[in-house]
């Protein structure tokens, strides 16, 4: 490990802001259902557009990130991040809300800049590592966030956007006031361009070496794990008789697993196992434990296969962050990382799209058995780009 303290700073910074991401989201859809009248296909159009924005938005900022600096977009991002919870607290109609999202989908594009900042202050060995406490900053917001939105539930929602704002200006001045820059060489050839999509950037991951398949792996992963975001509430409630206490209580479970295998165990498995072995390995766990979902007879019996199912997200998303970084160029680590997170961005659009249209359509165990089975399919082709040595090769 180069630092160690960057790294902490970051996570904290990260963290803080995850806080007030965790404070709002649980509470949206009740928000937007109960007090301005929204139908559910507007609220799902609310939600998706916040992984849109992030899809858009992501390899402009870290294009931006390396010719301008990490600090600088962390802490610029934080600010339209606290800005869209103003907007939130204030929103009266669908228009205001949607564009509350969009701007926090904007401001939440700053984690390929992040993820960039933990290339530059970590070791090739210990990346993978590094790459785990920004998934164990957003376990942990998802923890201790929906704690404290369900205690404020009581003030009302224009006190819950504000404290949410308070977070995300909180780690504003954190970053501002601790956070060193970590971007030791400024990319300033860089050439910085708006579209919708970067069409010359997105081509430019997809034909580095390892690079591109790596990124369709982890695209079909995500996705798949997407299509429960709309549809685990509704079988727990439906199939299970859950309350809405209990599903808490089970979302807490989950971001405590992901948080403990990435803040503690992921070290440990990355100086024992390979992280071709660590991608496989978590393929599998996830594809088995999507297709118990369905199946899993009670409470505790949820709770197990989905906190199971964690560890397998907690490990698959650092180390493949981890390979995509070791394979791209040093100065354009944050516009390479950001094409990843926005696929992953889209995987998150599509996929509770996906499992909505299957629970409605085929039945409500089928977002979770298709999902598996797109996962098990991932699996065949991680095998096969092995055996034909198109992945897990060092750059040259």
């Amino acid at each position: 490990m180069k630092k160690k303290t960057p790294l902490v700073i970051v996570f904290i910074t990260v963290f803080i802001d995850l806080m007030g991401f965790g404070i709002v989201i649980p509470i949206l859809p009740t928000f937007a259902s109960n007090e301005l009248g929204i139908s559910d296909t507007g609220i799902g159009i609310i939600i998706a557009v916040y992984s849109l924005m992030q899809f858009v938005f992501n390899p402009l900022l870290g294009k931006l990130s390396d010719r301008y600096g990490r600090k600088k977009i962390i802490a610029y991002s934080l600010l339209v991040t606290a800005a869209s919870y103003v907007l939130f607290s204030f929103s009266v109609n669908f228009l205001l809300l949607f564009t509350a999202r969009m701007l926090a989908g904007i401001g939440g594009s700053n984690i390929g800049a992040a993820q960039a900042y933990i290339a530059d202050v970590t070791t090739e060995e210990d990346r993978a590592f590094g790459m785990g406490l920004i998934g164990a900053a957003f376990g942990l917001g998802f923890v201790f966030g929906p704690l404290l939105g369900g205690l404020m539930a009581d003030l009302g929602y224009i006190y819950i956007g504000l404290f949410s704002a308070g977070f995300s200006l909180l780690a504003f001045l954190f970053a501002v006031l601790f956070l060193p820059e970590s971007l030791k060489e400024k990319n300033k050839a860089a050439k910085i361009s708006f579209s919708v999509v970067d069409v010359e950037l997105f081509k430019k991951a997809f034909k580095m070496k390892f690079v591109g398949l790596l990124i369709i792996l982890l695209f079909v992963a995500v996705f798949s794990i997407s299509n429960i975001y709309g549809t685990f509430n509704l079988i727990a409630y439906r199939k299970y008789g859950l309350t809405e206490r209990e599903i808490g209580y089970q979302f807490a479970l989950m971001g405590i697993s992901f948080s403990i295998v990435q803040m503690f165990l992921l070290k440990h498995l990355t100086n024992i196992f390979s992280e071709k072995l660590l991608f496989m390995g978590s393929l599998i766990i996830l594809g088995v434990t999507l297709t118990m979902i369905p199946y899993s007879g009670n409470f505790w019996g949820l709770a197990i296969v989905m906190m199971v199912m964690h560890i397998g997200s907690g490990i698959i998303q650092p180390v493949s962050f981890s390979m995509i970084s070791k394979l791209s160029p040093e100065n354009e680590q944050g516009a390479i990382l950001s094409v990843n997170q926005s696929m992953a961005s889209l995987a998150r659009v599509i996929g509770p799209v996906w499992g909505g249209l299957t629970f409605d359509y085929l039945g409500m165990e089928f977002p979770f058995l298709t999902g598996g089975v797109f996962v098990f399919v991932t699996i065949l082709l991680t095998i096969l780009a092995i055996s034909k040595n198109l992945l897990f090769v060092e750059k040259d």
